[in-house]
């Protein structure tokens, strides 16, 4: 057989082998997916336009047209929450036209650390629906709600918005975004005005976004969603079709334990086996080697690692730690060589200082503004402070370290003398081979190792976190504390799962809330700190806060940004009596309700129980018996911890 008759069959079998591969394998018809999503698009914005011309019909005076007007917002809000798991992902910015939960926001995301915040101004059904119940309702503003909403809803059509339809990785993470706000805001009331509507439009949306499965799976027969995962799914939506109606009612711990996270489990698994990647911000901060809504690595606002970013040897970044440790108890980071950081943060108490309402000042006469927050879990923020005045843990060290009521010293004065200290600076040269980016040791170093230490404290889970990961056993009454947490407390709306803070879904911003904390526990006048103010001044920011973590909340009082609670009764009962507004103050841009939110005392109760379900496993910190010696023979007796 001559070479070119074996050519020729090699050719034919490796023609035939390709045909029949080609033939066995499912056809991918991405353009069926496409098509579905356009017509549901269309389909919404067909209702948007028929509550457009209900409202130009109506007259707003009239008690049976504003009825009308609410059904058919209701109607609109049924078809927004069919396409809602492609709305919040595609075009989060545009959403917030479509259903902005404020008429105002002060952009506080990821972006912050490259530009300034800037102003959104929210439209939409959620603030119609909230607008009806004006005293005073004005068509044309109404008006203005639904108009902003159909243009935004546009953009949902654009092709920058379509590009990625065609291929198969943006839906496995648009559904990871909706599975986070099933466990997180989609139970809670945070979009949904009328509490009524809450549970009947969640049924409504797990129902419609079953279809969207079929069709997905039906077009990218190749990534498909598992059967597995679609079994489960669809248990999830009959125990929520089962449930009562009423959110306070609703059993949020079993529909999170028992189906959405599970979902989330195998979501995240689809997501590595098939090797999605992604360039959208919304996955900015979103690990995909997660394995749990709760667990510790599901997002990340802040780099502990610092300049030791590349180190994953584990020996490595232990002796990092053990380095940050003795750093974090050496008062040679103030000015006077008598304060450190375990100071103020001590870590007997949840790294903060709970005997005091504020901490003293570095002159020893007077007493810091504003409470000490506890340094635990530290990483899951984007922004850092009650203010969120600080982008990063270098930035804050550096404005920790130079304030004058705080450690009065300079990032080049510490730097020389930890570098007086022979074993501080045989260390730090050592680990300079794990940094090349920087060629000298520099205040950079010193920061990194001490976030490395702190980092560790934010690794350590909770009895709830178990319940929820492993199956643990809860107590009855922490259960019924979360399901209250989720609903007639409102407490949700504002601590998201799983930080239980101001950070949602997708995790790349930090909410900043107004209040109205008093000066004082008799309420005698508003506390006169400007807050968020004197960073981004501003009406809707003057005496807002960042929504901090209630994570080892029992261990970290006093409370709020002043300190002027003692005890989680006194938090409960000043939220539970509407804020400072809720009892006279002058606050007009209180972004909490006013109205009471008639809490039982046994309701109480299970409040504090869940939240004692939030203290997480930590060991009792135990201090370096001693400091680094100094070269300057003065120094050498500074005393672990600080004098003060």
């Amino acid at each position: 057989m001559s070479i070119l008759t074996k050519t020729a069959i090699l050719l034919l079998i490796i023609g035939t082998i390709a045909v029949l591969s080609s033939a066995s394998k499912p056809e991918e018809n991405p353009s069926g997916y496409s098509s579905f999503y356009k017509a549901k698009i269309d389909d919404f914005s067909a209702q948007q336009s028929g509550l457009l011309d209900c409202i130009a019909k109506s007259d707003v005076q009239s008690p049976d047209d504003l009825e009308k007007i609410r059904v058919q917002i209701g109607l609109t809000r049924d078809k927004m929450k069919g396409i809602d798991i492609w709305l919040r992902y595609l075009d989060p910015i545009a959403y917030k036209k479509i259903n902005g939960p404020l008429p105002v926001e002060w952009e506080t995301e990821v972006f912050e650390k490259f530009e300034k915040p800037y102003k959104r101004v929210g439209a939409g059904l959620t603030l119609a629906a909230l607008y009806l119940e004006e005293p005073e309702v004005n068509k044309d503003t109404l008006r203005g709600f639904i108009l902003a909403s159909i243009q935004a809803t546009g953009s949902y059509l654009a092709d920058s918005t379509t590009k990625p339809l065609p291929q198969f990785s943006h839906f496995l993470l648009c559904n990871r975004l909706y599975l986070l706000n099933l466990a997180a805001i989609y139970t809670t009331g945070f979009e949904c005005p009328d509490t009524e509507r809450i549970i009947p439009e969640l049924r409504s949306m797990m129902a419609q976004v079953k279809d969207i499965y079929q069709v997905y799976n039906q077009s990218f027969p190749t990534t498909p969603i598992s059967a597995e995962y679609a079994v489960l799914y669809d248990k999830a939506l009959e125990f929520a079709v089962k449930q009562p109606s009423d959110y306070a009612q609703f059993d949020h711990f079993t529909f999170i334990r028992d189906y959405i996270n599970p979902l989330f489990v195998l979501n995240q698994h689809l997501i590595r086996q098939y090797e999605v990647f992604s360039a959208s911000f919304v996955d900015y901060s979103l690990d995909n080697e997660a394995t749990s809504i709760f667990d510790k690595d599901l997002y990340y606002g802040q780099n502990v690692k610092g300049l030791f970013l590349r180190v994953t040897d584990a020996r490595v970044l232990a002796e990092i730690e053990a380095l940050g440790k003795l750093l974090f108890y050496d008062p040679l980071l103030s000015g006077n060589n008598l304060r450190s950081c375990a100071s103020c943060h001590k870590p007997s108490t949840g790294f903060t200082d709970t005997m005091t309402v504020t901490s003293m000042q570095f002159n020893r006469k007077d007493f810091l503004a504003r409470n000490t927050p506890s340094l635990m879990n530290m990483q899951y923020n984007h922004l850092l402070m009650l203010d969120g005045k600080h982008i990063s843990l270098k930035h804050q060290a550096n404005g920790v370290v130079s304030n004058p009521e705080e450690l009065n010293s300079s990032s080049e004065e510490i730097l020389k003398k930890v570098l007086d200290c022979p074993d501080y600076k045989d260390a730090f040269t050592r680990l300079l081979a794990f940094t090349p980016q920087e060629t000298d040791i520099t205040f950079g170093h010193v920061v990194s190792a001490i976030t490395v230490y702190l980092s560790r404290f934010g690794q350590i889970y909770a009895p709830f976190d178990e319940a929820m990961d492993r199956g643990k056993p809860l107590a009855t009454e922490s259960v019924q504390g979360f399901n209250l947490f989720m609903s007639k407390a409102q407490c949700a709306t504002c601590h998201f799962v799983p930080q239980f803070s101001g950070v949602k879904p997708p995790y790349v911003g930090s909410e900043f809330e107004v209040l109205g904390v008093p000066a004082d526990k008799k309420y005698s006048q508003l506390s006169p700190d400007k807050g968020r103010y004197e960073v981004n001044p501003a009406h809707e920011t003057l005496h807002a806060f960042r929504t901090g973590t209630l994570r080892n909340i029992t261990q970290t009082k006093p409370y709020m940004h002043n300190g002027v609670f003692s005890s989680l009764e006194e938090v409960i009962d000043f939220y539970d009596g509407g804020g400072g507004a809720g009892r006279g103050l002058p606050v007009d841009n209180q972004t909490l309700s006013s109205d009471s939110l008639h809490l039982s005392v046994q309701e109480k109760s299970h409040l504090i129980a869940f939240l004692r379900a939030l203290d997480e496993n930590i060991q009792a910190e135990v201090p370096p018996t001693q400091l680094p010696a100094s070269r300057s023979t003065e120094l050498n007796a500074r005393k672990v911890g600080g004098a003060y």
